[in-house]
């Protein structure tokens, strides 16, 4: 009868520490630019709720932001289509009238929004990956409309061609907000189209 040898015996692997953590997703990371990262921390606040914000980042690529002026809508409120809104413009699904939040309840949701709609939007458009001033512009959209809408779009469907200006273009279209245009998506839609075309070749 024949004998199988030992098996060779295992170096003791050590115990993960029940502390470690998996690194923090970025938005920064999920975009390929930290350029866009930041703009987006200042820009989203200033378009969803009027208020001004500095943003910084560490070398981790987490961002932090700091309230300046304007008002902080820390208690959940209607939107223009009566939308349960809190913060700078979150909408989901668990915001309640009523409900109130800290500033860091409010930066923390920003942060989770913004990634949110950032890996919508290069998930249906890949090449929007790495390029700031485009997907400073497509995020801001998405954030504002839904990704659904811009993955259905026409931006989407030339982007994915390569007509980088033919996309930021279609931008203007997005001014309606319960079946009227509004001055205020006019406005914002045409100072994303003038991020969006910066730096294009003509």
């Amino acid at each position: 009868m024949t004998v199988a040898p030992p098996a060779p015996k295992l170096a003791p692997q050590p115990a993960k520490s029940p502390n470690t953590k998996v690194p923090a997703k970025t938005l920064a990371g999920v975009l390929g630019s930290v350029g866009a990262a930041l703009a987006l921390f200042v820009m989203t606040p200033a378009e969803e709720s009027g208020r001004k914000v500095t943003a910084t980042v560490a070398p981790s690529g987490a961002i932090t932001i700091k309230h300046v002026s304007g008002k902080q809508y820390l208690k959940a409120y209607l939107d223009a289509v009566g939308v349960a809104t809190a913060c700078d413009g979150i909408a989901t699904k668990d915001i309640r009238l009523g409900q109130t939040y800290t500033e860091a309840q409010c930066a923390t949701m920003l942060e989770r929004e913004l990634i949110v709609h950032a890996e919508g939007v290069i998930k249906c458009i890949p090449g929007v990956y790495g390029r700031t001033n485009q997907a400073i512009a497509i995020v801001s959209l998405a954030y504002n409309v839904g990704v659904s809408m811009v993955c259905k779009s026409s931006i989407a469907r030339f982007w994915n061609a390569g007509q980088w200006r033919a996309g930021c273009d279609f931008f203007p279209r997005y001014k309606f907000a319960g079946g009227r245009v509004l001055p205020g998506l006019v406005a914002r839609r045409a100072r994303e189209r003038a991020i969006c075309l910066k730096e294009l070749p003509r």
